[in-house]
């Protein structure tokens, strides 16, 4: 991260960029009433963001290898929506080939 900032690849350092989506949805959850699980989440009018508490990295990796408490509805809703939409995949496929079909023939 260091060396892509260096070299400008990268122009926000991953705890910019983790101090400015907070700051950006913290205000949106609140619009929405929804209860953000953080007892250390305040407005620190001093620094003009948000502060947070720590960040549990076994939780954060537990569910990005698919161990969260929403995976197996995600899972079960994508897999529907896959299948449900087969048949637009289908048609799309009958369309190409009839089209390179046509093509290939003129």
């Amino acid at each position: 991260s260091a060396q892509s900032m260096a070299w400008k690849i990268k122009r926000k350092s991953n705890d910019e960029l983790r101090q400015a989506f907070v700051d950006a949805t913290i205000p949106q959850a609140k619009f929405l009433g929804l209860t953000i699980p953080d007892k250390d989440l305040k407005w620190n009018e001093e620094r003009g963001h948000y502060d947070y508490g720590p960040i549990d990295w076994d939780e954060f990796w537990q569910v990005v290898k698919g161990g969260g408490p929403c995976n197996k509805d995600r899972l079960k809703v994508r897999n529907k929506a896959y299948n449900e939409g087969a048949w637009v995949r289908e048609a799309a496929m009958v369309h190409a080939e009839k089209r390179a079909e046509r093509k290939n023939n003129n």
